[in-house]
C-alpha cells in the first residue's frame, strides 16, 4: 500500500478568486495530479475534468493567464483538422474563477474552408473531499450521489451544495462521472463554443469572496529594472484574487494567507500583508485590524489557546485535522505568540500612514487589551520576555512564523525544548510597547510611560540573555529554550529585529553583517537557516529554504537602519527569483546558492500565490524609495538598487503621491504631499 503524500504544486496551473480555486495540469485538464480539482471554501467539489473533441483529447500547446482569476488553455484539434502541416483548427478552454464557483467555455476556431460537424464531450468527476484530506494525500473515500434535471447536475452533503449547469448538452451519468455531449457545427473559417458553469454554496462557510473596488491603489511604476515593475503587477493582481471577508463581518476585507491550503483569515499572515501594503493606502490595514479585533480573545481557554487580549491565529469552517501529524486545531484557534504584538505594530504604522484618527480611537480599547496580553499572558513566567508552549498536545508545537516542528533547533541539529522565547517575538513586543505608548499619548490616554518602562526592561533582559559570542562576531540566538539557554543556530529571524528599535547601532551592524554573509544570503534571498548549521538543508521548510516575506522584512529593516548595501544585495536576489518564477513568487523556494544554480529550485509544496509573498513586492518598492511617513510629509531616502524609477499612486492619508528618482538615487520629482529627502 502506498503511503499518502502531500501533493506537489510547483508544476500545476491555478486559477483563483477566493474562496474559489481551480488546480489543473498546464493543459487545463483535472485529475492527473493529487491537488487537481475545483475547490470552494476548503472543499474539493470536482476532482476530475476532461474535454474531448471528436473522441480525442486536445493537444495542448500554450497556457495564457490574463489575470489570477482567468486562464486560457490553447490546444490543437488535429482529429478534425486537414492534413496540411500548418494547424488549421484550434481549441481554447477558458476558465474563470468567481466568488461563487467557476465558469468554463470551450471554443473551436477554424481556418478551413468547409463546415465541420463534430462532438464536444465533457467528463466531470464530482467530489466533496475536505482540503485537509487532500493535503494529507488521502483524497476522496467515495463519490457523492448526483441528481440530474434537464441539463443540470447537482450534488451535496447538506452543508455544501454544488450545481453544474450545462446549457445545450445531452447529459448522462456514467459510473461516478457526469458526462455532457454537444453536437456542434463549426462554420467555414469560423468558430463555435459550448460552455458550462459550477456554482457552490457552503452553509458552514466562515469566509466569503469579495467583489468591487480594491482597498488599495494600483500604482503606475516604471523602473530601470523591469523585474520590479513586473513583479508588482503580478503581485497586486494576485492580492486582488486573495481578498476575503468573514461571514460575521462582510463589510471588512482582509487577505487570505495563500492557495491552496490557507484560503482563510490568518492573524500573522494577514497582518504582515496589510502592513506591507500601507504605502498604497490604509483601508486594507484598517479592515484587517477591525476583523481581528472582533475576534480578540476574551477569556482563557486551553483547548483553543484563547487568552484575554490575544489575537487569533487562524479561522476555519470546522476543526482542522492533519492526519499523521497528531495535530487537531479548533475552528477558531489562537495558537500564535506573535500576532498580538504585530496587531499593535500595524495599528501604529497605519496611523502614521494616515488612518483617520477616529478609526484609530475606536480600536484603542483593543490596543490596551493587546498590550496587557503581552505582559499578563504572553510572558507566562514573568521573566520579562514572551514565550509559548502548546498546552493541549495536539496544537502547534511552534507558534512563531516558523511553525514547523523542527524550526527551533540547536546548531548541532537537536531540537530545543519549550517553552520557547523566540528572538523576533521580543523585537515585535518591544516595538509594540514603545509604539503602543506613542499611540496612547497621541490619543490622550494614560499608560504610555508604563509601557515604555516595560519595553526598557524587555530590552535589558534581551541584551543579557540572547547574545552569543562568536569569532565571526556576536549574534542573537534564535530563541531561549525551557531553561533559558540561548539556542545557538544562526537564522533569518535576525532580520526581524532591525527597524524595531530593539537594537543599538553596534548590535544592528552585527546583525546586518550576518544577514549579508554567504551562509545566509543565497543570492536568491535570505536562507531561513545558516549553511554552517548541522540541520541546514536547502529544501527544509524552515531550515534552509528562502521565504520571500522573510527576506522582505529584513530588507525593510536594513534600509531603515542604514545598511543599504546589504539591503540592495538582498533586493536584487529577490528580483532574480521573481523573474525565475514568472513574477508569481511562491511561499518559499530552495536555499541553493545562486552561484551554483541558474535559477532557484522550487519548494514543490509551496503555496502560490501567497499573500505576504505577493505583498513583499510593495515592501521592496518601499525600501528602494526609502519611504517613511513623517506626519503630513513623506520622507524619502532612495537607493540605486533598481536604477531610475517613477511611481505614481502612492498614498499618504488622503493624498496621492508621485515620485521620480534618478539612476543615482537622487529625487528628481515629487508631488502630492510635502517631501523630505534624507
Amino acid at each position: 500500500m502506498t503511503t499518502p503524500r502531500q501533493p506537489l504544486l510547483h508544476a500545476e496551473a491555478v486559477v483563483l478568486r477566493a474562496p474559489s480555486q481551480s488546480w489543473s495540469a498546464t493543459d487545463g485538464m483535472i485529475g492527473a495530479g493529487p491537488i487537481h480539482g475545483h475547490y470552494f471554501s476548503d472543499v474539493r467539489v470536482v476532482r476530475g475534468l476532461e474535454v474531448r473533441v471528436a473522441g480525442e483529447t486536445p493537444e495542448h500547446i500554450a497556457t495564457q493567464q490574463p489575470s489570477a482569476s482567468e486562464a486560457v488553455f490553447v490546444s490543437l484539434l488535429r482529429a478534425i483538422d486537414d492534413a496540411e502541416a500548418d494547424p488549421g483548427v484550434r481549441g481554447e478552454l477558458s476558465r474563470t474563477s468567481t466568488v461563487r464557483g467557476v465558469e468554463e467555455e470551450f471554443h473551436i476556431r477554424s481556418r478551413l474552408g468547409e463546415t465541420i460537424e463534430t462532438t464536444v464531450e465533457l467528463r466531470i468527476l464530482p467530489d466533496l473531499c475536505g482540503m485537509d484530506h487532500v493535503k494529507a494525500g488521502l483524497g476522496a473515500e467515495s463519490a457523492p450521489a448526483v441528481s440530474t434535471t434537464g441539463t443540470t447536475a447537482a450534488w451535496g452533503d447538506g452543508t455544501v451544495s454544488a450545481r453544474l449547469d450545462l446549457p445545450g448538452a445531452e447529459l448522462t451519468l456514467e459510473g461516478d462521472a457526469i458526462v455532457a455531449r454537444w453536437q456542434v457545427t463549426v462554420p467555414a473559417e469560423g468558430e463555435t463554443s459550448v460552455g458550462w458553469s459550477l456554482a457552490v454554496t457552503d452553509a458552514s462557510a466562515v469566509v466569503a469572496g469579495v467583489e468591487g473596488d480594491l482597498p488599495w491603489t494600483v500604482p503606475a511604476v516604471t523602473s530601470g529594472d523591469e523585474r520590479l515593475t513586473r513583479w508588482l503587477a503580478q503581485a497586486l493582481d494576485d492580492l486582488d484574487a486573495l481578498r476575503l471577508t468573514t461571514t460575521r463581518e462582510p463589510s471588512l476585507q482582509f487577505l487570505a494567507a495563500g492557495a491552496p491550503w490557507f484560503f482563510t483569515l490568518f492573524g500573522r499572515d494577514s497582518l504582515w500583508a496589510a502592513r506591507f501594503l500601507l504605502p498604497l493606502g490604509t483601508r486594507i490595514a484598517a479592515d484587517t485590524l477591525r476583523v481581528l479585533a472582533g475576534l480578540q480573545g476574551a477569556e482563557s481557554v486551553a483547548a483553543t489557546a484563547e487568552q484575554p487580549g490575544k489575537i487569533m491565529h487562524e479561522l476555519r469552517r470546522g476543526a482542522l485535522e492533519i492526519p499523521g501529524e497528531s495535530i487537531s486545531l479548533p475552528p477558531l484557534y489562537y495558537g500564535t505568540v506573535d500576532a498580538t504584538a504585530l496587531w499593535v505594530c500595524l495599528l501604529h504604522d497605519a496611523w502614521r500612514w494616515g488612518m483617520p484618527e477616529n478609526e484609530v480611537r475606536e480600536l484603542a480599547p483593543h490596543l490596551v487589551r493587546a498590550l496587557e496580553w503581552m505582559r499578563d499572558s504572553g510572558d507566562s513566567d514573568g521573566d520579562g520576555l514572551l514565550e509559548y508552549v502548546d498546552e493541549t498536545g495536539h496544537g502547534l508545537s511552534n507558534q512563531g512564523w516558523k511553525d514547523s516542528g523542527d524550526s527551533v533547533q540547536w546548531r548541532d541539529g537537536s531540537l530545543a525544548d519549550g517553552p520557547i522565547a523566540l528572538v523576533e517575538v521580543q523585537a515585535y513586543a518591544y516595538e509594540a510597547a514603545t509604539h503602543g505608548a506613542d499611540l496612547l499619548d497621541a490619543l490622550g490616554l494614560d499608560g504610555g510611560d508604563g509601557w515604555r518602562a516595560w519595553a526598557a526592561r524587555l530590552k535589558q533582559r534581551f541584551d543579557e540573555s540572547f547574545w552569543i559570542d562568536d569569532p565571526d562576531g556576536a549574534y542573537p540566538a534564535i530563541a531561549l529554550d525551557a531553561t533559558k539557554r540561548p539556542v545557538d543556530t544562526v537564522t533569518s529571524n535576525l532580520g526581524h529585529l532591525l527597524g524595531t528599535g530593539l537594537l543599538d547601532v553596534r548590535q544592528s551592524a552585527l546583525v546586518a553583517r550576518r544577514l549579508g554573509s554567504p551562509q545566509l544570503d543565497s543570492g536568491f534571498g535570505l536562507r531561513t537557516m545558516s549553511t554552517d548549521s548541522t540541520g541546514y538543508w536547502p529544501l527544509s521548510y524552515h531550515g534552509g529554504s528562502v521565504w520571500t516575506h522573510d527576506t522582505a522584512i529584513a530588507i525593510l529593516g536594513l534600509a531603515r537602519e542604514g545598511h543599504r548595501d546589504t539591503a540592495t544585495a538582498l533586493t536584487r536576489g529577490l528580483l532574480a527569483a521573481a523573474s525565475a518564477f514568472d513574477y508569481r513568487m511562491p511561499e518559499l523556494h530552495s536555499g541553493d546558492s545562486a552561484a551554483e544554480s541558474t535559477r532557484p529550485v522550487p519548494y514543490p509544496a509551496a503555496c502560490r500565490p501567497q499573500a505576504w509573498s505577493a505583498a513583499a513586492a510593495v515592501a521592496v518598492l518601499t525600501s528602494v524609495l526609502g519611504l517613511e511617513p513623517q506626519g503630513d510629509a513623506l520622507s524619502l531616502s532612495p537607493t540605486d538598487a533598481v536604477g531610475a524609477i517613477d511611481v505614481d499612486g502612492l498614498r499618504l492619508g488622503d493624498a496621492t503621491v508621485s515620485v521620480s528618482v534618478g539612476g543615482d538615487g537622487s529625487v528628481l520629482r515629487a508631488s502630492g504631499a510635502p517631501i523630505e529627502v534624507r
